[in-house]
């Protein structure tokens, strides 16, 4: 098997299983809500439904955790049901903002207060490898414990590094995801006013009418497990992780490249790594923002890889709004659960088409398919994406 491009051409290694699952999403906590969300859809982003941090930590432990750290941490206990050696045991976790509730509450506190009044547990809580540090403490793993910080194509990527830490055999298993807490008004003003947010409410992918993305909060784990490893002591294997890919548009802060060549770059990468062509490609889980630029970027990105009408593709961005770093990690998630549960979920919101956008798009009910490769994509600002591929067990 290969995985990943670095400097000196693919890594070749160990097969990588996906044998844990966690996910705490605006849709509730768990794994069945996030899936039962995505195929009813009731809800479109928001904050986290039915979480009670006192069900997870003390009351002191809470204090002492911003949200985005808490969501990382239950999110890689739901994952993990394994005992491992734990110094062949690692994470690689994602954020964009990290402790910024924490932060900007603490500014607020200084401003009106003083400098005596600021918690010396600041630090600590806004720090971005609060949530990765938080899972290894818990867990009590030993092994490399990393955070990747690449704007919304964070969770895939860090997705990444943990199956290259198993297929390159450093690992036996690694903790891949994202989470991210983000929803302060401060945040929601700033892209607002730059108009990335959608002003009617609406998460739309792909939709005509689509006029900006939804904001959520959340996070997602994928436990990966050397593939042999995982089958010899009877482990759930959920899905392979096959290829993994990153490329840079070098083009703009914010706007993906009018032509979507850095996303074809990555999506082709990734069929490589996975040594995987087009046509084996059943289902795109696409990033799928529900905003003009980024959608269309997209839509003709997979067109140039995959041809006309090409994969299923769907965006669960129209239920869970979008989560910037925790996104991809939770797009992840319901990407292998369309394997292991021989479901797409339709996108939500989708109900106009695009006469420039000529990609299917599974809308209005669930469709039940025979499941193959699957390819979960992520674009960030700055320009950087993202690609996995995920392979049926067996």
């Amino acid at each position: 098997m290969q995985l990943g491009i670095g400097a000196d051409g693919p890594i070749r290694g160990r097969r990588v299983a996906v044998t844990g699952l966690g996910a705490v999403t605006c849709c509730g906590v768990g794994v069945d809500a996030l899936w039962d969300g995505l195929l009813h859809p009731m809800v479109v982003g928001g904050e986290v439904r039915g979480y009670d941090p006192t069900e997870f930590f003390g009351p002191k432990e809470a204090r002492q955790l911003d949200r985005f750290a808490q969501y990382s941490m239950v999110a890689a206990d739901m994952a993990v049901e394994l005992a491992v050696d734990p110094a062949k045991a690692g994470v690689m976790f994602a954020t964009g903002v990290g402790g910024l509730d924490t932060l900007a509450s603490q500014v607020v506190l200084y401003t009106e207060k003083g400098a005596d009044r600021v918690s010396p547990r600041l630090v600590p809580m806004m720090m971005v490898n609060a949530g990765a540090a938080g899972i290894s403490m818990r867990l009590g793993w030993r092994g490399p414990s990393e955070v990747i910080c690449t704007a919304c194509a964070a969770g895939t990527h860090a997705i990444s590094a943990a199956a290259r830490l198993v297929a390159s055999g450093r690992c036996d298993v690694a903790i891949g995801g994202g989470s991210e807490a983000g929803m302060h008004p401060v945040a929601l003003a700033a892209f607002a006013n730059m108009t990335a947010l959608s002003t009617s409410g609406h998460s739309r992918p792909f939709d005509a009418r689509r006029d900006g993305f939804v904001m959520t909060e959340g996070a997602a784990a994928l436990v990966l497990e050397e593939y042999d490893h995982a089958a010899a002591r009877g482990a759930t294997i959920y899905a392979e992780v096959a290829g993994a890919a990153s490329t840079a548009d070098a083009h703009h802060i914010t706007a993906p490249a009018p032509d979507g060549s850095g996303a074809v770059s990555c999506m082709e990468l990734a069929l490589a790594d996975a040594g995987i062509t087009p046509d084996q490609v059943g289902h795109i889980n696409a990033h799928g923002t529900s905003t003009p630029l980024n959608d269309l970027a997209e839509a003709r990105a997979i067109t140039k890889v995959f041809g006309e009408p090409g994969p299923l593709v769907t965006s669960t961005k129209g239920v869970t709004g979008h989560g910037l770093a925790a996104a991809g990690a939770i797009e992840a998630v319901a990407a292998v659960l369309t394997i292991h549960r021989a479901t797409i979920p339709p996108t939500a919101g989708y109900e106009e088409p695009d006469p420039e956008i000529t990609i299917h798009v599974v809308h209005g009910e669930p469709m039940p398919w025979e499941p193959a490769a699957v390819l979960s994509n992520s674009f960030g600002f700055g320009g950087h994406n993202g690609c996995l591929v995920f392979l049926p067990p067996g």
